[in-house]
């Protein structure tokens, strides 16, 4: 492909049914040029049954399937781009729907791209019940409106892409594999900047425990603190969380444990208050903002308890896995911005 607009979708999934209303949204979206392939990529590990493909509508003869048996988002999103041909690779969440003018106003980021631009970021919008206020996943999702480079909606040269060795599959979640790459590209010499294209993205159905799951993430943070330095979360436009207050309630806890078998009932009773306190702090921060219902505060009260701890673990966790973590290395000779794939050596 020669057409500096030329353009490819990659979107990963794991089989949700959310994906038929990605397709469907991105066959819709059909005022302006519409993608050269979307590369769906199946990261399911035991695939059962087929993908609803048939979404894709107009598309569908456009659509390509890769199959990479349960490797992680960036090991997907990584087999797609190296498959493509075009200029440039889009990436889309399968949870996400583009809106319908998103093609022409892609095309317009596209155009406006100089040569030293090597990725646009699309706005996301995250829709909230407008009858109650929102919930801690709720706001949590939300918060992506935020995000910086987030590849929801994120398009790279995929010259760029090449150079840098494109997403680094050590995250095997869905959790700074995006940030990273933005880190390298930059590092690389090229510039990004968000787009005026506008991506919807829905509130994903979710259990109570969900918070507790997103805890895993803590490990991530010390292989970013590893390959990028511990300014990463600054120049990744990153919001800080909240380990330091966790780390201090988790040390109070076990030092009221601790105390308390060893009989030092006053040092005991001092360590226990700190870590209610704590707690109470914790939860009381996300329930306040919230609807406040008996289930979401019954759930807020009880995760608040388990998540300091876990957030820890999996803090130490990382510490030990990523100890001798290095980052990827971008080729020794760059190709020149916007040059076409395959140009480097």
């Amino acid at each position: 492909m020669t057409d500096p607009l030329t353009y490819s979708v990659v979107i990963p999934t794991i089989g949700r049914p959310c994906l038929a209303d990605c397709l469907r949204a991105l066959a819709q979206a059909g005022d302006g040029p519409p993608p050269h392939e979307v590369v769906v990529v199946d990261d399911r590990p035991e695939p059962v049954g087929e993908l609803p493909l048939h979404a894709a509508g107009a598309l569908l003869d456009r659509v390509r399937t890769l199959r990479t048996g349960g490797r992680g988002p960036a090991a997907a999103r990584n087999a797609g781009w190296r498959s493509v041909t075009t200029r440039w690779t889009v990436f889309l969440d399968d949870d996400v729907q583009v809106l319908p003018d998103w093609s022409r106003r892609l095309s317009d980021d596209l155009a406006a791209a100089g040569a030293a631009t090597g990725g646009i970021q699309g706005r996301l919008t995250v829709p909230l019940p407008e009858d109650r206020r929102p919930t801690d996943w709720e706001r949590g999702t939300a918060g992506l409106e935020q995000a910086a480079w987030a590849t929801a909606d994120m398009a790279y040269r995929t010259v760029a892409l090449a150079q840098v060795g494109g997403f680094d599959e050590r995250f095997r979640r869905a959790f700074r594999e995006d940030a990273d790459l933005a880190l390298r590209v930059r590092d690389a010499g090229w510039r990004l900047r968000r787009g005026r294209r506008t991506t919807r993205h829905p509130v994903r159905p979710a259990d109570r425990w969900v918070s507790v799951r997103a805890q895993r993430g803590n490990a991530d943070d010390v292989l970013m603190t590893r390959l990028h330095g511990r300014d990463w979360w600054t120049r990744a436009e990153a919001p800080r969380g909240r380990l330091r207050r966790h780390t201090l309630v988790t040390a109070a806890a076990l030092t009221a444990l601790t105390c308390a078998l060893t009989g030092r009932r006053a040092a005991a009773g001092v360590a226990g208050a700190v870590w209610a306190l704590g707690t109470a702090e914790f939860a009381l921060a996300r329930i306040g903002p919230g609807p406040r219902t008996r289930r979401e505060t019954a759930t807020m009260v009880t995760t608040s308890v388990v998540i300091p701890p876990l957030a820890v673990r999996h803090w130490l966790h990382g510490l030990v896995r990523h100890r001798r973590a290095t980052r990827l290395e971008s080729l020794p000779e760059a190709p020149a911005p916007g040059a076409p794939p395959g140009s480097a050596p």
